[in-house]
């Protein structure tokens, strides 16, 4: 693999990392009594702040798309999440949504016309198995609204996913980052407001959390998620299992939440899973190209000039 290829992977695994740091960071230092509130403002002041650092304001001839991809990654995947995170446990809306990289494996085929391997459709069920192992108790409980919004969380970010390798050009990795924050943020924040009213006066302890989930957990994540889509493709998604695996080891090191073997196997799974599904996803795209020379494959494109 190429030194600048390598580089990229792992700057774009940085963005689950970096999301993974975001249950201890809410329900440690944010209101979370407001859920969606939280969402809201997490996402629109990251856009605006992308925004500041050189695309600007959306262009209107591409807006449509644009508030298409906002809603599908931010606003109604925020809405889908905290319905979810409300009805079931953490540990069974986290395993439920970890079945995004299979989402994103069956939508590539009609979007992409890139049909899934069986590797690749079993790469992404053992990884979904590892997020089971990591982060299942035997007290869960299943609620059927939960579980239907879990999964539609799960298709609508995978969709949003894959439509951002399909409408690459729409503009830069920051742009489209900036500009589907701003408009998925934008979207939810009325519907916040409506359903949770004003938040409390905050704290400097609020205040420092934001600071950390608007800058580093969300403008900077979703920069490096959404440049990695446009270069490396759709399949970047396996990496997102990063995220509860992360989410898990910081329960354990600062909770004091410790693995048990069963979650030891899961994370090893889920790290075995994520290397495995991006593997398989490169020989397939070099397959495709050294088959089609004259139409290669390519990720649209993101890349930043």
């Amino acid at each position: 693999m190429p030194f600048n290829r390598l580089t990229l992977m792992l700057a774009t695994a940085a963005a689950p990392v970096l999301w993974g740091t975001t249950y201890l960071v809410f329900t440690q230092t944010l209101p979370v009594g407001h859920p969606l509130l939280v969402g809201a403002l997490r996402a629109l002041p990251a856009g605006v702040l992308l925004m500041l650092l050189g695309p600007g304001l959306p262009p209107r001839s591409k807006l449509l798309p644009l508030l298409f991809l906002g809603l599908a990654n931010i606003g109604v995947f925020f809405a889908l999440l905290f319905v979810a995170a409300q009805r079931l446990p953490g540990g069974v809306a986290a395993t439920i949504m970890s079945a995004q990289p299979l989402v994103v494996a069956l939508l590539a085929w009609p979007l992409l016309a890139r049909k899934p391997r069986p590797a690749q459709l079993a790469a992404a069920l053992a990884g979904s198995l590892g997020v089971g192992l990591l982060i299942l108790g035997p007290a869960a409980k299943l609620d059927a609204i939960g579980v239907v919004a879990a999964l539609a969380a799960a298709f609508s970010m995978a969709i949003g996913t894959v439509l951002i390798e399909r409408w690459g050009r729409i503009g830069t990795p920051l742009a489209v980052a900036a500009w589907q924050l701003a408009l998925g943020g934008l979207a939810l924040l009325p519907v916040a407001l409506f359903v949770e009213g004003l938040p409390p006066a905050l704290t400097a302890r609020n205040a420092l959390g934001f600071a950390y989930l608007i800058v580093i957990g969300t403008a900077l994540g979703y920069w490096l998620w959404v440049r990695g889509i446009g270069v490396l493709g759709a399949d970047v998604t396996f990496l997102s299992l990063l995220s509860p695996l992360t989410a898990t080891v910081l329960g354990a090191l600062v909770l004091g939440e410790w693995f048990s073997p069963m979650q030891t196997g899961g994370a090893v799974l889920i790290l075995g899973a994520t290397v495995a599904g991006m593997a398989l996803s490169r020989r397939a795209k070099a397959a495709v190209q050294t088959t089609s020379p004259a139409r290669p494959v390519k990720a649209a494109g993101l890349v930043e000039r």
